[in-house]
Formats: structure tokens, sequence, C-alpha cells
């Protein structure tokens, strides 16, 4: 989905008409060219928070390579989903340190449970989810967190 965005806000013809599926070519199915590539390429470098080297970039002409691309790089997306919990847990409850991907909200943190409510609000508004009152009880530490969202199919 988020890559499917990252492509759309690129694209120069009506968006209602076009079905943008992992097979779509760039340039021949969608008619763009190199520099609108590029734009595609550093949008999806921003929403992945991932750096794409030159060499790899120039293979990504299509939303499957994309795709591939991204999903062969999982711990850089971790580690993307991982900033915006430090910036995000340092805003609300007022941290000014490294939050790891083991820190309880609770036990290592202190954080009460409005606290914990907050960070999921944070969540669901980082990464554009809507979590069910059950699922948003079970995340209580950043590992459950980071699972939530890097699981979750409509996560942005």
């Amino acid at each position: 989905m988020a890559l499917r965005n990252a492509v759309l806000r690129h694209l120069r013809v009506p968006v209602q008409n076009l079905a943008v599926t992992p097979d779509v070519h760039f340039q021949k199915d969608l008619g763009l060219d190199s520099l609108d590539t590029v734009e595609i390429v550093m949008a999806i470098e921003e929403e992945f928070k991932l750096e794409i080297p030159d060499k790899e970039a120039d293979k990504i002409d299509s939303c499957s390579l994309a795709i591939e691309y991204v999903f062969s790089h999982p711990i850089s997306v971790l580690r993307g989903i991982l900033d915006s919990f430090n910036s995000f847990i340092e805003n609300p409850v007022g941290f000014d340190y490294l939050v790891t991907p083991d820190v309880h909200f609770q036990k290592d943190l202190g954080l009460d449970s409005l606290d914990t409510v907050e960070i999921v609000m944070a969540i669901e508004e980082e990464f554009k989810l809507e979590i069910p009152d059950k699922e948003a009880d079970k995340i209580d530490s950043c590992s459950l967190a980071i699972e939530y969202v890097f699981s979750h199919p409509m996560s942005s």
C-alpha cells in the first residue's frame, strides 16, 4: 500500500482509472520518464527509511522490483520503524535516551496505562493504522509494537 501511494504521488494521469499492481512497469505501462522513476525511488527511500545505492536504484523500474528491494532489506525497514518509535516515545512521554527493541513500556520506562495509550495512538498516526482495542491492549513493549506494525498489511 505504501509503495502504491509512492507511485501514485508521481503520476500525471487520472489515478481513478489506473490500477497500480506489482507487475506494472514505470515507463512501459505508466509512461513515466527517468526523472519520475528517480522521484519514486526517493519516495520509497523516504517511506521505508532506506538508502538505496544508485546502482540498485537504476534497476528499480517496476513495482515488483521495488517491492523485491524493500522486502530484501527488512533490517533497514525495521531500523526505520524503530527510529519512528524513538521519535514519538521521546515526544509524548519525555524520554531523551535511545529506546531499544526490547524495552518494555511499564517495566523499563515506568510508563502508566495512559502513556501506553498515547504510544498506541502515536503508532496509529505515524503508520496510518487503526489498531483494534483488543490488539492495542497487547502492545506493551517496543518489540510487540514493531512486530504489529511490521506484520500489518496496511501500515505505511
